[in-house]
């Protein structure tokens, strides 16, 4: 379930609207929880004198420990019975209903009783000789009966409602909370998931730059062997050693078939050797690479 907006704001009214409640439950019930069962009322009080008693908790200290403890916690009980309201509220089932409409009757029925005691005993002072004993018929007649009831009971039940809706709003804070913090953790998760990605692809362009560049130089070499494939390879070496006896065949041959004179013989012999050098120069012969390539013109 999605939590409502203006949760953070109702959860602070009521728990501002709670404080005093609960301070005024405090005050309330101290005061008549000891005015009920401890106190002996003075005829020159007024009513409401005798029923909230300023000093009731140091009149209480002083009466001894029982005395003082009793109208200090019995304010908590009240509480805890405010609390079970809440309790009782999370759950609705017919046998929570029945354990809240339980709890109601028993602080009326307490309530009833402390109004009953503080009333009884303010009748006791203005008793004459023709008076009737007091009894609840009496009790339901007074005033103050009622007023001290649900001056205690009604805001008993107020503080159970506004606890119940500061505890409720609470809850919706926290859903609030928890999904600010899901949202938050969502951001970080699927942030964490781009960056991850980011690296993935800077990992996957530098390998395409290297794999191009890889590409280019595969590429010129490949040129550079098919160059090499496409020429002609010459073996300097044996090319000299071969020329060479194939001149020397030619000398040979002119020395002694070719019936000419001495001077043509050597011109014809001079000019064989001019070809060979000029022959061995052209193909590099002479120099010290063990073969030269010639590529191919197509």
């Amino acid at each position: 379930m999605k939590a409502t907006r203006g949760a953070s704001a109702k959860f602070w009214i009521g728990l501002i609207l709670l404080i005093p409640i609960t301070l005024y439950l405090g005050t309330f019930y101290i005061s008549t929880s000891y005015s009920a069962f401890f106190k002996t009322f003075d005829a020159k009080s007024t009513v409401i004198q005798s029923v909230l008693d300023a000093n009731a908790w140091m009149k209480a200290w002083n009466d001894g420990f029982i005395e003082v403890a009793f109208v200090t916690l019995i304010p908590f009980v009240f509480l805890g019975l405010g609390f079970l309201i809440h309790m009782f509220g999370e759950n609705k089932t017919k046998a929570n209903y029945v354990k809240l409409g339980l709890l109601f009757i028993v602080t009326f029925v307490f309530d009833s009783i402390l109004a009953y005691e503080i009333e009884s005993k303010l009748y006791e002072l203005n008793k004459t000789f023709n008076s009737p004993d007091f009894d609840l018929k009496i009790a339901f007649t007074k005033i103050q009966f009622w007023g001290i009831i649900f001056a205690g009971f009604i805001v008993y039940i107020i503080w159970g409602v506004v606890f119940d809706f500061v505890m409720k709003e609470h809850r919706e804070k926290d859903k609030i909370k928890n999904e600010q913090e899901i949202r938050q953790k969502r951001v970080e998760f699927f942030q964490e998931k781009i960056n991850v990605l980011k690296t993935e692809i800077e990992e996957i362009l530098t390998a395409i730059g290297n794999t191009k560049e890889l590409i280019i130089k595969t590429r010129g070499r490949i040129e550079e062997l098919q160059n090499i494939i496409d020429g002609v390879i010459i073996p300097t070496k044996d090319y000299k050693l071969y020329a060479s006896e194939y001149v020397q065949g030619w000398i040979t041959f002119i020395g002694e078939k070719i019936a000419v004179s001495r001077t043509e013989k050597q011109t014809m012999i001079d000019d064989c050797i001019s070809t060979y050098n000029t022959n061995l120069e052209t193909v590099g012969a002479n120099s010290d690479n063990q073969n030269l390539v010639y590529l191919s013109s197509l």
